[in-house]
């Protein structure tokens, strides 16, 4: 997986800023449920967000981030107080909405 550029991450935090959550990481942390709403989620429009409820330490939340990134192989576009933006492209070309440079 090609890592994004600093540009493409702007631009992506940009688009993402109308974006309500897709999913919510509440006490039990990373489930296999919440993986797969995950992935579905970005199947459907390749950027999405994601709340942290109960995780307040950066630490922990970073490590939750990197866990959920390599479980969905989505990049991480930024993260803004407890919300996560995801970015995975959709692999069928005719299909992806976001068109990256």
């Amino acid at each position: 997986m090609k890592e994004l550029k600093g540009s493409q991450k702007k631009y992506l935090r940009g688009l993402a800023h109308k974006l309500n959550p897709s999913a919510f990481v509440g006490q039990k942390g990373i489930t296999e449920t919440l993986i797969g709403e995950i992935d579905r989620a970005l199947e459907a429009s390749e950027l999405i967000k994601v709340k942290f409820n109960d995780f307040k330490e950066k630490d922990q939340k970073n490590s939750l981030i990197k866990e959920i990134s390599k479980a969905t192989q989505s990049h991480i576009a930024g993260m803004i107080g407890h919300v996560v933006i995801l970015y995975r492209p959709n692999e069928i070309l005719e299909k992806q909405h976001i068109k990256l440079t």
